[in-house]
C-alpha cells in the first residue's frame, strides 16, 4: 500500500488561487468595480426607471408602449425569473416594495399633462434628445 501527504492528496484543491495586488485590496476594503453582471442589472433597472418616468404620460403609441411594458414589469411579480424586478431589486440590495411605493406617489402627485393637439405629431430630429435618438438608431426606427 502506498502512502501519500495530504499535499499530495490535496495539493490541486487547497493550493491558493492567484490574484492581483488590486483584486486582494479591492476585495479587503469592499471597493471595486462593478462586475459585468451587476452592471448589467443596474442597466435594466435603469432603462425600466427611464422609461417609467419619461413616458408616463405619453400619448406616442410607441412611447406609450414603452411606459406599459415598465409598469408592468415593475408591478409584476415573478420569482422565478431572475430579471424579475423583485430579483433586480434584490441583487442590488433595493427594497422592491419600497421602490413600487415610491414610483405609485410619484405617478399620484405629478401635474396633470395639458392636452395635446389630437393631430398625431411625429417629433423631427431637431426634438428628439440624445436618448431618444439613439433609441430610435439601436430599434430601426
Amino acid at each position: 500500500m502506498m502512502e501519500s501527504t495530504l499535499d499530495e492528496r490535496f495539493g490541486g484543491t487547497l493550493a491558493p488561487d492567484a490574484m492581483l495586488p488590486q483584486q486582494f485590496f479591492a476585495a479587503l476594503h469592499g471597493r471595486g468595480d462593478l462586475s459585468a453582471e451587476r452592471r448589467l442589472v443596474v442597466a435594466v433597472l435603469e432603462d425600466a426607471l427611464h422609461c417609467y418616468l419619461k413616458y408616463a404620460d405619453a400619448e406616442n403609441p410607441k412611447q406609450r408602449q414603452l411606459f406599459l411594458e415598465a409598469e408592468e414589469w415593475i408591478t409584476g411579480d415573478n420569482p422565478t425569473w431572475f430579471f424579475s424586478f423583485s430579483n433586480v431589486c434584490d441583487t442590488l440590495g433595493l427594497d422592491p416594495d419600497y421602490m413600487r411605493e415610491g414610483l405609485a406617489k410619484w405617478r399620484d402627485r405629478r401635474p396633470a399633462m395639458p392636452q395635446q393637439p389630437t393631430a398625431e405629431h411625429e417629433p423631427s430630429a431637431v426634438e428628439l434628445d440624445d436618448d431618444d435618438r439613439t433609441l430610435r438608431r439601436a430599434s430601426g426606427a
